[in-house]
């Protein structure tokens, strides 16, 4: 599921605040959705980390394709 959060930054790059809360609250919501048995608080809380650093490389990536866009039209 992580390249999903991947993808999930790289297609909200542009309103990255927006994407890296919904990463952060999205997905400890999705794992007690499912019933995940192991997902207790430490858990969540280190699994809602992980999504945000996952989201955020997709951020990161976006902005930088972004930048390389504006730089080359000017």
């Amino acid at each position: 599921m992580i390249p999903t959060l991947i993808l999930f930054g790289l297609l909200l790059g542009r309103w990255w605040r927006t994407a890296l809360v919904a990463a952060a609250v999205g997905w400890p919501l999705l794992l007690l959705a499912v019933g995940d048995a192991t997902s207790s608080g430490p858990a969540l809380l280190a699994g809602s980390g992980l999504a945000v650093v996952n989201t955020a490389v997709g951020v990161l990536v976006h902005q930088g394709v972004r930048r390389m866009i504006r730089a080359s039209r000017s």
